[in-house]
């Protein structure tokens, strides 16, 4: 079937850069998404490709938002994408939840902490960290949905949201309009003190707070997640520096931030409430859906 000029056009538009490839690189690269609920490879970065789990309404168009859902520990990034699918399907969401699997990112440091430092102290080139994956990702789904879209949300839930609050501090990250993170476990917080507890030592100088305080990202705690004999709670002297429980936790970082930024006009983080959840990305997840609804004007 011959494709019209308006939709290749729009491809182009959407991926200026494979106007330069091969006409097969362009066909392979924007093959139109699939409605409903599919899965992809996505290998259009530095790192391992990364299998990723797209769900598109069938009325989804150009301007839909794109909506990443970040997994938790148990790298369930198919999980995260069937929770999310009625709302996708209410709001006109396109949700797209890449998935790290252990075989490539086989520690928190390698994916929640965004692959910064590897497993021997070494500082990873920027390109590989796992925070880089996203941006290129964005452009592969527009591409693929012949979308408009300037930018995108972000949201991650438990080990996921600590992918998430990372992200704004330290990616590269030009086009990302707001970001939640939904009851993070435990914070690399806006001092000096060293990585991974805080934004010193072998991450100094990569943080601006100017910046990263700027960046819209709402800390979404469920009032019910403060089960501190929870498994995958991390205990030890510098969590609980920040709070007994998550829901402790997440206001010790925004305090730290206030802190930090000096000037309430200087940051743009506050704290959200899921009323009565407690560790579940299902029940979390539509009380985030006001805040990754929301946009800065700048990208839209």
């Amino acid at each position: 079937m011959r494709v019209p000029m308006t939709h290749r056009l729009a491809a182009i538009l959407a991926c200026p850069w494979a106007f330069f490839a091969p006409t097969s690189a362009i066909a392979k690269e924007c093959v139109p998404l699939a409605d409903g609920s599919s899965q992809i490879v996505f290998s259009g970065w530095a790192g391992p490709k990364l299998p990723v789990f797209v769900h598109k309404p069938r009325i989804a168009g150009a301007d839909s938002r794109i909506v990443f859902v970040m997994h938790g520990v148990q790298r369930d990034g198919d999980r995260y994408r069937d929770e999310w699918r009625d709302l996708a399907e209410k709001h006109n969401l396109i949700v797209v939840a890449p998935t790290f699997g252990r075989t490539d990112f086989p520690t928190t440091g390698s994916y929640n902490l965004g692959n910064i430092v590897d497993e021997k102290g070494r500082k990873s080139p920027k390109e590989k960290w796992s925070f880089s994956a996203i941006e290129p990702l964005f452009d592969h789904i527009v591409c693929r949905v012949s979308g408009n879209q300037r930018g995108y949300a972000l949201y991650g839930h438990s080990a996921g949201g600590q992918f998430v609050h990372r992200y704004v501090a330290f990616a590269d990250a030009p086009r990302m309009e707001v970001a939640v993170a939904a009851n993070s476990g435990w914070y690399t917080m806006p001092d000096n003190g060293a990585f991974p507890y805080g934004w010193g030592g072998d991450v100094a100088g990569l943080v601006s707070p100017a910046a990263a305080f700027q960046r819209p990202l709402t800390i979404l705690l469920g009032t019910e997640d403060i089960d501190r004999n929870d498994p995958n709670l991390r205990i030890n002297e510098q969590a609980d520096k920040q709070g007994r429980t998550r829901f402790d936790r997440g206001h010790g970082f925004l305090t730290a931030a206030r802190k930090e930024a000096g000037e309430a006009s200087l940051i743009s983080w506050k704290i959200a409430y899921a009323p009565g959840v407690g560790h579940d990305n299902g029940r979390m997840a539509p009380f985030a859906i006001p805040h990754l609804l929301a946009t800065t004007g700048s990208n839209r």
